[in-house]
C-alpha cells in the first residue's frame, strides 16, 4: 500500500501534463522512499526505469537497453551492441521521436556514475541538444548519497548545473503520515514509533502491530540479526570518512552535549576542528543547529546542536553505548536493564519536536493567517520547550509534558514563570499552551488562559 507523498506526486503529475520537457533530480537519505515515489509516478506511463548498481558499465548498459526495449516496446533496442552511453541515448532519442511524453528515470544514479564518470556530461549533451527541445521527455536522476547529488548533479561544478527544471529533496514522513503505517495501534504507540523511526517508511514497515513498541525495539533494532541493528553503520559509512570522529560527535550530541566546547571535551577533538565535521553532519541532515527564538536577531553564541535524524538519535542514545552489553547479555536483558526505564524521559524530548511540528496545523485550525516562526527559547534562567512568534502581535509559549501531570495549579504557576521570563520586548499578547499525552477532566475543564492539547488533538490535524 502506497502512503502519503500527495504533494510530491501532484507536482510530478503537473510536470508530466505540461507541454515542456522536465529535468528533475530527486534525492534524500537512504530508505526515505524515493524509489517508491518514482515507481508510483511512472505507473501506467511510458517510462524507462533503471536501478543503478555496483556493476561494470557494460552490464549496466546491457540491462538498461533491455529495460528500454521492454518499456517502449522496441525489441531492437535490446540487440544494440555498444559500451557507450552516448550510443544508448542516441538510440533512445530516435525511438521517442513520435511517442507521447516518456519518462527516463535513473535510480541510484551514483552507482551508474561510479563506473561511467562521463555520464553526467553525456546526459547534459542530450538534454541540451535534443530532450529539452523535444518537449516530450522527463528526466529523473535519483540518488541516496546526498553529498554526491549536491556535488555531481546540482553543484556548480557539475556538467548538469543549471539544467534542472525543479528538484525534490525528499523528507521523512510527518508524524501524521507515519501513523498510517499502523492503523490498529493506539496514538501513544504511533507516537513512540515515530519518535524512534522518524518517518522513514522502511523502518516503520518493520514495526509489527502485533507486538508492543518495546518488543519491536528488541526484535528489529537490538537483535544482531534484526534489520536495523547495523543500519547507522550503512548510513554513515556510505557518506563519510574518518568514521570514528563522526561517531564520537553523534554520540556526544545524543547524550546531551550540545555546545562546541562540551562536544570537544566529550570527544577529545580540538574545538577548532569541530566545525568541519559538524558542517558535514548538518548537510546530511543528521544534526541541526538550534538558537533561542525571540523576535530579534539570533544570538549565534548560544547555538546548540541536536541530533535531527530520529533513528540516529535513538541508536546513538541507546544502542551504540550498549553494544557490548547487548552482544553479551542479549536484546531482552538489554531492553529491560539498559533502555526501558529511560524511554519515557527520552520520548519526552521527542514529544517536544512533535509539538513544534504540530503547531502550524493548530494555527491553521484556529484560522491564524499571520506569518510565524517556531522554535524554542532558553537562557540561564529558563527553558521553554516551544515558542511560536507570530506577526499578528501574538506569541505562543508552550510546555510539552509526556509524563504524568499531577497538579494543574503547579502547571499554571510554571507557565506564569516562563511567560514572565520570556523577553517579550514587542509587548505581544502571550498565549500559553500545554501539550500532554492525554487530557484529564481537570484539563478539559480548566478555566485559565491555558490551551490544552493531547495526542488526539494533534492527530486530528490530519482530518
Amino acid at each position: 500500500m502506497f502512503i502519503g507523498r500527495t504533494k510530491e506526486l501532484s507536482f510530478l503529475e503537473a510536470a508530466y501534463l505540461r507541454k515542456e520537457s522536465a529535468f528533475i533530480p530527486i534525492y534524500g537519505r537512504r530508505r526515505v522512499g524515493k524509489s517508491e515515489l518514482i515507481l508510483k509516478f511512472i505507473d501506467n506511463k511510458p517510462s524507462v526505469y533503471y536501478l543503478g548498481k555496483v556493476a561494470p558499465r557494460s552490464l549496466q548498459i546491457k540491462e538498461f537497453l533491455k529495460e528500454t526495449a521492454h518499456a517502449l516496446n522496441e525489441p531492437l533496442m535490446h540487440s544494440l551492441s555498444t559500451d557507450n552511453w552516448s550510443d544508448v541515448f542516441s538510440a533512445l532519442t530516435s525511438k521517442t521521436q513520435s511517442k507521447a511524453k516518456v519518462i527516463i528515470a535513473l535510480d541510484e544514479f551514483q552507482w551508474l556514475v561510479q563506473t561511467s564518470p562521463e555520464l553526467p556530461s553525456v546526459i547534459q549533451e542530450y538534454w541540451d541538444r535534443y530532450w529539452k527541445k523535444k518537449g516530450n521527455i522527463i528526466v529523473i536522476l535519483c540518488g541516496s548519497l546526498i553529498g554526491f547529488m549536491e556535488r555531481n548533479v546540482l553543484g556548480s561544478k557539475s556538467p548538469l548545473f543549471g539544467r534542472r527544471t525543479a528538484q525534490i529533496f525528499l523528507q521523512p514522513f510527518s508524524y501524521l503520515d507515519s501513523a498510517k503505517f499502523h492503523p490498529n495501534w493506539s496514538l501513544q504507540n504511533c507516537a513512540k514509533t515515530h519518535f524512534i523511526c522518524g518517518g522513514i517508511p522502511l523502518y516503520l514497515n518493520f514495526f509489527n502491530q502485533q507486538q508492543s513498541v518495546e518488543q519491536n525495539i528488541e526484535t528489529v533494532i537490538l537483535d544482531e540479526f534484526g534489520p536495523l541493528f547495523r543500519e547507522p553503520d550503512f548510513l554513515i559509512r556510505e557518506e563519510l570518512r574518518e568514521i570514528e570522529k563522526y561517531y564520537a560527535i553523534l554520540m556526544a550530541i545524543a547524550l546531551g552535549y550540545s555546545k562546541n566546547k562540551a562536544i570537544a571535551a566529550q570527544t577529545g577533538l580540538p574545538e577548532k576542528n569541530l566545525h568541519y565535521y559538524i558542517q558535514q553532519l548538518i548537510q546530511l541532515g543528521y544534526i541541526s543547529k538550534r538558537f533561542p527564538l525571540t523576535e530579534f536577531k539570533r544570538n549565534r553564541v548560544q547555538v546548540r546542536y541536536v541530533l535531527h535524524d530520529a533513528f540516529l538519535r535513538f541508536w546513538f542514545r541507546f544502542i551504540f553505548p550498549n553494544q557490548s552489553f547487548i552482544q553479551q547479555m542479549g536484546p531482552k536483558r538489554a531492553i529491560e536493564e539498559r533502555i526501558k526505564s529511560e524511554l519515557d524521559s527520552y520520548f519526552g524530548t521527542c514529544f517536544e519536536k512533535m509539538c513544534k511540528e504540530a503547531l502550524p496545523g493548530i494555527y491553521e485550525k484556529e484560522c491564524v493567517h499571520a506569518e510565524f516562526e517556531i522554535g524554542e527559547y532558553w537562557d540561564k534562567k529558563v527553558q521553554i520547550d516551544v515558542v511560536g512568534i507570530r506577526q499578528d502581535a501574538w506569541t505562543d509559549i508552550c510546555e510539552c509534558k509526556w509524563g504524568t501531570i499531577k497538579s494543574i495549579p503547579a502547571i499554571r504557576k510554571l507557565m506564569k514563570e516562563k511567560i514572565e521570563s520570556f523577553p517579550n520586548k514587542r509587548n505581544a499578547t502571550i498565549q500559553p499552551r500545554v501539550f500532554v499525552r492525554k487530557k484529564t477532566a481537570a484539563m478539559k475543564n480548566d478555566m485559565s488562559t491555558i490551551k490544552w492539547f493531547d495526542l488526539s488533538d494533534l492527530y486530528e490535524l490530519s482530518n
